[in-house]
């Protein structure tokens, strides 16, 4: 079964991104890392179970020679949840029922953090995105456990696509979570509830 793992926030540069989502949230996010593979780097927020990262392309990494995640070589306007991510135990066994254009598991480490991720070839993944981005982690280290606690719980993740119903049908045999919720709706489109200690707290 799949465990929703984390959140993926993408903007234009890094320092926009955390701001955005600082004035969101009304919380100060945690430092992150680099992605050398990818050319990115990112800041980091708890919450509790999974986590939420802003993501970017870094300028001080030379541009890869592949399409970096997310589709972050088209990104354009203000930063915006664009993602969501599930870890399996079996990354190349769910891949195996998994929508043609998944991803092939690429070995990625930061840190002493390790895991395989699927990566599309031309950075797009099925359902226009909607389709969560499929990973695996190796060893027990996670990011959620070393992030400080603001508080902050996602109550609910909603995502929207034309095409819902197969979404939902395939996301059912793969994942159980309440806070998932997949709505029918003209284009793709993801939002986020989270309980704070100041109140709800949106972001889309």
């Amino acid at each position: 079964m799949l465990r929703l793992d984390h959140l993926a926030v993408v903007a234009g540069d890094l320092e926009t991104g955390v701001a955005a989502v600082e004035a969101a949230l009304g919380v100060m996010l945690a430092p992150g890392g680099k992605h050398p593979t990818m050319a990115t780097h990112n800041r980091l927020l708890g919450l509790g179970d999974l986590y939420l990262e802003v993501i970017a392309a870094d300028p001080g990494t030379p541009r890869p020679n592949h399409p970096r995640w997310f589709r972050m070589d088209e990104f354009v306007g203000p930063p915006r949840l664009t993602n969501w991510i599930c870890a399996s135990d079996d990354l190349d066994v769910t891949l195996q029922d998994a929508p043609f254009g998944a991803g092939i598991p690429v070995a990625l480490k930061r840190g002493d953090f390790a895991w395989r991720m699927a990566v599309p070839a031309d950075g797009r993944l099925p359902f226009d995105d909607a389709f969560p981005a499929l990973m695996q982690w190796q060893g027990t280290a996670h990011p959620a456990g070393r992030l400080p606690d603001t508080g902050l719980r996602l109550e609910r993740l909603t995502i929207t696509h034309p095409d819902a119903a197969n979404l939902r049908a395939w996301l059912a045999r793969h994942m159980s979570d309440p806070r998932v919720a997949v709505d029918a709706g003209s284009e793709k489109a993801l939002s986020a509830r989270f309980s704070t200690p100041e109140g709800p707290r949106t972001l889309g």
